[in-house]
This record gives structure tokens, sequence and C-alpha cells, in this order.
């Protein structure tokens, strides 16, 4: 078969919606030699584009290319660019996320990503001309594809129901740590460097991931406030990028309890090659969402025996397990009382340990590329 890829996220610093692509194609590489793969961006420079191909293995597979097909924005690319070039040059299947191009010849099967349907549970939340676009094309691109893919079954039951989808035509295929973090180590001395880097402290509660309402971190910030007393020296790192859809009720609530920028600390954007690091220097991760369509931070946290505290919300549940502590999403006492417990009692860390790894060894990016192919495969002819 003759497969599209769209990776324009790779290269990007795209959090999430990258990483999952990035790993998926990498993991496609390694066991597929029958199928031909275009990989289609946006991105021009030479220098990035070399090295697109170097991290994902590529250099040396004649059934891998990389396509980049200049464009104005994200908008023509899928109502123009991209249709035009598969217009003249025909494949079989088109992987991409979330809107699915237009105008693109009826035998070319579509299949679509979907992360997450937040913008349907919680559209208070999102930015109004962000909610018109997801409302507007989301529908119309799950009508077109062929097959849409969810990231966990709680996504796939999510669309199914809020979309009123036949659910043949949606799957569920789980994301995982990527192989590069596993296999990644640190000395001593270099942990130390990147302390230096993001100025960390000695001892911290760690989140990373975007900083949008959605993600629920001013109630974290409210119990780091009712616990900070008890727990001298422990700072709080919220790691993410302030610009999309930025959650300024954060800032607020650090305001209202008059928290310092020593104790709450915005590191900002860290790399993937610098996240495991920081990981094994804090000593407590949290993820407080209110939502999410998978959660990969959480699997990052126990693969480096980081003990999490995560909101009791359905994907959370079925990725971790009981491997990690659950707090009421919107109770910041609870939250607060869960952390005192993993930050003051060594038992608590020693018991989730076994229970992380075991957890762990049922995500793999090996298993999802193998399932994703086995989807591709079922669409053929």
């Amino acid at each position: 078969m003759q497969i599209g890829i769209d990776i324009r996220n790779i290269g990007k610093k795209r959090t999430g919606d990258e990483v999952v692509f990035f790993n998926l194609v990498k993991n496609l590489a390694l066991i597929d030699v029958k199928n031909n793969y275009q990989l289609f961006t946006d991105i021009r420079d030479p220098e990035t584009l070399v090295k697109i191909k170097s991290d994902l293995g590529i250099e040396n597979k004649p059934n891998f290319e990389i396509i980049s097909l200049a464009t104005k924005n994200k908008f023509s690319w899928n109502f123009w660019t991209l249709p035009k070039y598969l217009r003249a040059n025909p494949i079989d299947l088109y992987l991409t996320q979330y809107i699915t191009p237009f105008f693109v010849p009826k035998k070319i099967k579509i299949l679509t990503v979907i992360h997450d349907v937040s913008f349907r549970v919680f559209p208070s939340l999102i930015k109004f001309d962000d909610l018109f676009f997801l409302r507007t094309l989301i529908p119309l691109a799950l009508k077109r594809a062929d097959k849409i893919i969810a990231v966990s079954k709680f996504t796939q039951e999510g669309i199914i129901s809020y979309y009123e989808i036949d659910p043949k035509k949606v799957d569920h295929i789980h994301n995982a740590v990527a192989d590069d973090f596993l296999t990644q180590t640190f000395s001593q001395a270099e942990l130390e460097k990147i302390r230096q880097k993001y100025n960390l402290p000695e001892k911290f509660i760690f989140y990373i991931g975007t900083l949008q309402p959605r993600k629920n971190l001013p109630v974290l910030v409210e119990a780091y406030a009712k616990i900070k007393n008890q727990l001298p020296g422990v700072k709080l790192v919220l790691a993410g990028g302030k610009s999309h859809n930025y959650d300024s009720e954060i800032d607020a609530m650090i305001k209202a309890h008059t928290l310092s920028e020593e104790e709450v600390i915005f590191p900002g954007f860290i790399p993937e090659e610098d996240k495991k690091a920081v990981m094994q220097l804090a000593d407590c991760f949290c993820f407080p969402s209110l939502y999410e369509g998978f959660g990969i931070p959480i699997l990052e946290a126990f693969s480096v025996g980081l003990p999490a505290v995560i909101s009791d919300i359905p994907s959370h549940r079925e990725i971790a397990g009981d491997a990690a502590l659950y707090f009421a999403p919107n109770d910041s006492a609870d939250l607060a009382q869960k952390l005192l417990q993993l930050l003051s009692e060594d038992d608590s860390k020693n018991q989730s340990l076994g229970k992380e790894q075991e957890q762990l060894k049922l995500f793999s990016w090996a298993k999802t590329a193998e399932k994703m192919l086995e989807i591709f495969e079922s669409l053929e002819g």
C-alpha cells in the first residue's frame, strides 16, 4: 500500500500530539518493510528536515519518504495544498489527526486520530474561536473518515456517544512512553546541570503539560498552598508554555494565596530530551486534569519510579490502574491530603513502585504500531 501520514507537528514542540505521531511513525518504520510511506510536512528548512529524518530512524528506509509541501497556514493545508497534491499523486491511505483534508478522492481511505473530545465535555473552557472551529470541522472530519482512532477506550466511547458514530467505525489504540525516554540515562552531574538550567528547587511537586483551563491547575495551586507549611522546602513546579489558551485563574490563585515566585515555579516548555531528568529530580508528580484523552506523562512518571497523584477521571483509571493515588478533581483539600501522604510517608512510595512498573508493561509503542498496521491492512482494497 501507499500510505500517507501527516507529520506536520513533528519538530514544532507541540507536546502530546507531536509525541504520539513521532513514536508511531518511528515504530512503524521498525516493523513495516512492505508498505510505502509518504510523510507529509509543511516544514521547509533543510536542516530541520534532515534532523526529523534522523530522529525517526528512516535515513536508510527506502519505503519511507518525507514530502514537504509549502502552505500559508493550517487551513489552506487541508483545503488546498494537500488535496491538490493527492489528486495528482494518489495514495491508498492517509492518516492524520482531528481535521481530515477536503476534496480528496473517495478512493483514498482516510483515518483520523482523535486524542480527546474535551471541547464537547467542557466547551466553556475552550476559547471561542477554537470552539467554533472544532464544532464546525470535527463533525465533517468524522463523517469523511473511513476509520476513527481514539487513544483510549474512554475516548472511543466519547466519540461514539457525542457524535452518534457507528461503533464499527471507531477503534482505540493506546499511547505509551517513548522508547528513547525509557532508555535515556543521566549521571548525577548531568541531573544537577538540568536542575540549574531550569532553576529547580531541591524538593518539588511536578506537573508538565499545557497550562490551559481543563488541566485544572488552580486546584493544584490551592492544594499546595494548604500544605506548604507542613512540607518545609517543597516547592511547586508547573512546566509548560504560557501561550495558547493559558488559564489566567492560575495567576489569580497564586495571588489569592500570596505565593511567591520561589514557591510556584514556571520553567516554561521542557523539551523531550530534558523531561526525564526533571522527573527524576522531582519528589512527586501531579496530573490534576478535569479531562484527558490519555495522559502520557503519568506513564512517564511511572517509568522513573516517581509517585503520582492524579485526578479521578475515567481515562486516568484506564491508564494508571491502582498504581497511583486519586483525588476528586474539584476538591483541593482531597488533593492536599494525597500530596501530603506521598511526600511524608515512605511506605506509600514503596508500595506503589511495584504497581507502577507492572502497569507500565501494558503499554508500548511497538504494540501500538502493530495494531495501527493491522488497521491499515483491514482497509486495504
